[in-house]
C-alpha cells in the first residue's frame, strides 16, 4: 500500500511540474521512480514515455484553450522527435544503466545551468 502511495504522489509532482514548466514529467519522474521507487534506469524511462501521453494531453488542452500552441511549430518538432525517437529507442537498451544515468543527469545539470544564465529574447 505505501509503494502505491508514493507511487501516486510521484506521479502528482510529475504531473504539476509537468502543466507548470512544459517539462512532460519525465525530468522529475525518472530520478524519482529509479531513487525512490527503485525502478531500474531503462524501465523508468519506458514508463515515463507511457505517462507522457495522459498528462500532456490534459496540460495541452488547458493551453489550446488559452490560445498558447503553435501547432505549425509543434508538428514540426514533432517530425523530428519521432525520427530521433525511432532511432535512439532500438539502441537505447545496449547502454547500460549506469551510463544512462550519467548521461540523464549531465543532460538535466546542462539544461538547466542554460536555463537560469539565459538571456531573455527580446
Amino acid at each position: 500500500m505505501t509503494a502505491i502511495i508514493v507511487a501516486i504522489a510521484v506521479g502528482l509532482v510529475g504531473g504539476i511540474l509537468s502543466g507548470l514548466l512544459g517539462i512532460g514529467g519525465g525530468v522529475v519522474m525518472v530520478p524519482l521512480m529509479v531513487f525512490i521507487l527503485g525502478i531500474g534506469q531503462h524501465m523508468a524511462q519506458g514508463i515515463s514515455l507511457l505517462v507522457i501521453i495522459p498528462t500532456a494531453a490534459v496540460a495541452l488542452w488547458h493551453f489550446h484553450k488559452n490560445k498558447m500552441v503553435d501547432y505549425r511549430m509543434a508538428g514540426l518538432l514533432a517530425l523530428g522527435a519521432i525520427v530521433g525517437a525511432l532511432i535512439s529507442a532500438n539502441f537505447v537498451q545496449y547502454i547500460p544503466a549506469s551510463d544512462l544515468k550519467k548521461l540523464f543527469g549531465i543532460f538535466i545539470i546542462y539544461t538547466g545551468i542554460r536555463m537560469v544564465t539565459a538571456k531573455a529574447k527580446k
